[in-house]
């Protein structure tokens, strides 16, 4: 059988591509449908006369649910396999999409894109998909692979955010929120590609351990509570932009499709970004690069906030942190492979992750709830700069060394 086949599991066989394809789209509809939703801050707040806390409470909660609910969408996939969690969150995310479009009071729209986007991304985001990937891609190509599937969801990002704004102003924010919701169904049949993979990965033997001792392992790892303070930031970081930029643009008056072009741009560049971080971490120190990326961001907004806003400074901030956006997803979830195996990657992955989505909720609640009491992001755009000079300090004690139970003479 050629290296390039993959079998899944129940005599389910795929090309490789077929699955890092598959995989890639699912991403790309998970991140880039909820990527867009910063651009209707302003008008269905406006619109419905709520302040921008209501609206950023409930990317908020969808954010902290997002990571709540990722763990255990993690125990799921790595126990019964990861297509019906895919295909559970699909159903979720899509749900709250359509109620999201018909939602009027602060009640409901906390439940649709809160509650249950929420728990939908919990299924159908990254940590579910990346770990499915590298259980069923060879140890040595998994760096690469997680890189291509994370620059899949900067893909969607870039193409979902102005087509986001091109709906939003042909149609007005109700309907553009019910096309995005139409399209988010496209996730459904895609999870079929992953029909049947279970525990065993390749280049590896069936590990023994249980669920049990796979919490208390990791719990018990310096790297892998460092990994998960680190992660915190990331989430801070990207939520607070993605879901203010768009408000900070129209704030400095500039024009709304500038912001959408933005987080187009941050998108594209981390297309870039993403897959030449997976590339590097098979190569280099994936600690090391990730503290790099975080003191950057720091430089980088140290920049941004330090000049006269105009739209050229805009679009050039978006493509250096665009570089910079997703790089330490496949960097972070490979380092949880590379040290504990692929068999509870899932699990353990979205533990890291519930810390980079309470990251996510103060950054986006804490941007919303600051600029009402303040009138200005300043504030967090401070709090972002010092928390990025902390993640680069902490990832740089990891031992990324595979744990050793994973060494051939244990196996």
């Amino acid at each position: 059988m050629s290296e390039k086949t993959i079998v899944t599991g129940r005599g389910w066989q795929l090309p490789l591509f077929v699955i890092l394809l598959c995989g890639s789209l699912i991403v790309a509809l998970s991140f880039g449908v909820r990527s867009a939703f910063g651009l209707f801050m302003v008008p269905i707040s406006g619109e419905l006369g709520w302040g921008r806390e209501v609206f950023a409470l409930s990317i908020a909660l969808q954010n902290l649910l997002w990571g709540v609910g990722q763990p255990f969408a993690g125990a799921l996939a790595d126990r019964y396999g990861p297509m019906r969690v895919i295909l559970g969150g699909a159903i979720l995310y899509a749900a709250g999409v359509f109620i999201m479009s018909v939602s009027t009071t602060p009640l409901l729209f906390h439940l649709s894109t809160g509650i249950l986007i929420g728990f939908g991304l919990s299924g159908t985001g990254f940590s579910i998909v990346l770990a499915a990937v590298g259980k069923v891609v060879a140890p040595e190509k998994r760096s690469w692979a997680l890189g291509i599937v994370t620059a899949a969801g900067s893909f969607g990002q870039f193409a979902m955010v102005p087509l986001g704004q091109s709906f939003l102003s042909a149609y007005g924010w109700q309907t553009a929120v019910l096309i995005l919701g139409f399209t988010s169904l496209a996730m459904l049949p895609l999870a079929a590609a992953f029909r049947g993979v279970g525990e065993r990965g390749l280049g590896g033997p069936v590990s023994a351990q249980s669920l049990g001792e796979a919490l208390r392992e990791a719990s018990r790892h310096k790297g892998f509570l460092l990994l998960t303070a680190g992660f915190f930031v990331c989430g801070f970081h990207v939520a607070f932009i993605a879901a203010h930029l768009p408000s900070f643009v129209i704030d400095r008056g500039l024009d709304p499709r500038i912001g959408a072009w933005a987080l187009g741009l941050v998108g594209l560049f981390n297309i870039i970004g993403s897959y030449s971080a997976g590339v590097l971490g098979g190569k280099y120190s994936k600690k090391y690069l990730l503290s790099t990326l975080y003191v950057l961001r720091s430089a980088i907004i140290v920049l941004f906030i330090s000049f006269p806003m105009t739209e050229m400074t805009v679009l050039m901030f978006a493509a250096a942190m665009g570089l910079l956006w997703l790089s330490t997803v496949p960097l972070t979830s490979g380092i949880v492979a590379q040290v504990f195996g692929p068999k509870y990657m899932s699990m353990l992955t979205g533990i890291v992750f519930f810390s980079h989505q309470i990251g996510s909720f103060l950054g986006v609640w804490g941007g919303g709830y600051l600029y009402d009491t303040t009138g200005s992001y300043n504030v967090v755009w401070y709090c972002s700069i010092a928390l990025g000079i902390f993640a680069g300090i902490v990832h740089w004690p990891i031992d990324e060394r595979p744990l050793a139970r994973l060494s051939p003479a244990k196996a």
